[in-house]
């Protein structure tokens, strides 16, 4: 389903520095799982650029592991989804409708992976940005807390089978993103990259965005959107500044471990001092 058997196995290894066990157990789920969020940035930059995505499993590879550039969902979960099938994992894919704008009804655009081990489904997702869960969150025990060190997620069910992957900042709970039964497949990912790369509505379309939920060494969370720079901490304290263009590519470089070739690098300075 997720072609692993087209994955380098030990080169995502060396990306994401898992030197662990390869068995198909909830340590090493979880452990690779971690490791992931904490290398691999969120980014779609190339959207910005205006350049393709392509989604097979070796485009994905040659980008986020051989260049070690970031990407967003599509590219990230059909990467890590390629990883777990290959260790000997079962994985299913879904389609999950983002939440975070209010009461907004937005499209399904947002890929995420149900993981069942010992017969028990664990969501997994490593490309919701800075608020992402860095680990796996159960889905058998809806209402149950989830602790990610000092961040705690949750799964709320609704009607139709519907479960809510929700964050709790500042004693209230906020919800992610929701998705339904329904298993998404590769090509459904094919699809809805083509709206989230290409429609006008698109939040990646016109602006920079970069997200990092899994800080070496740091509790906090970072993103970039447009030019606004954030550090998000567990206690709600929310640190703003604004990126100058000048320093635009070293920030993505030190806090989002984003190197650009010198061309796109250029051309992502130029289109930054135009638009901010």
């Amino acid at each position: 389903m997720w072609s692993g058997d087209a994955l380098d196995l030990d080169a995502y290894l060396d990306r994401i520095g898992y030197a662990g066990e390869l068995v198909p157990d909830l340590n090493t789920l979880y452990a690779v799982h971690r490791a992931h969020t904490a290398a691999i940035p969120f980014e779609s930059i190339d959207v910005l650029l205006g350049r393709p995505l392509a989604l097979d499993v070796k485009s994905i590879e040659d980008k986020l592991v051989h260049s070690r550039r970031g990407g967003y969902c599509y590219e990230q979960n059909t990467l890590l989804a390629a990883a777990l099938e290959r260790i000997g994992f079962t994985v299913a894919g879904r389609g999950a409708r983002n939440r975070t704008r209010g009461d907004a009804l937005l499209p399904v655009t947002h890929a995420v992976l149900v993981v069942t081990v010992d017969g028990e489904p664990w969501l997994c997702d490593a490309g919701f940005g800075h608020q992402g869960p860095r680990e796996p969150v159960p889905l058998s025990r809806p209402g149950a807390e989830a602790r990610q060190g000092e961040w705690t997620y949750g799964i709320r069910e609704e009607a139709d089978g519907v479960l809510v992957l929700t964050f709790l900042r500042e004693g209230a709970w906020r919800d992610l993103y929701a998705f339904g039964p329904q298993a998404a497949y590769p090509v459904d990912y094919v699809l809805m990259n083509h709206y989230s790369s290409s429609h006008p509505r698109s939040a990646f379309i016109g602006q920079l965005v970069a997200h990092r939920p899994a800080v070496p060494g740091a509790d906090h969370r970072i993103s970039l959107v447009r030019d606004e720079f954030t550090r998000l901490h567990p206690d709600g304290r929310t640190e703003r500044r604004r990126v100058p263009p000048e320093e635009l590519i070293p920030v993505l470089d030190r806090e989002f471990g984003i190197r650009l070739s010198e061309r796109d690098a250029g051309e992502l300075v130029r289109m930054y001092r135009a638009e901010y």
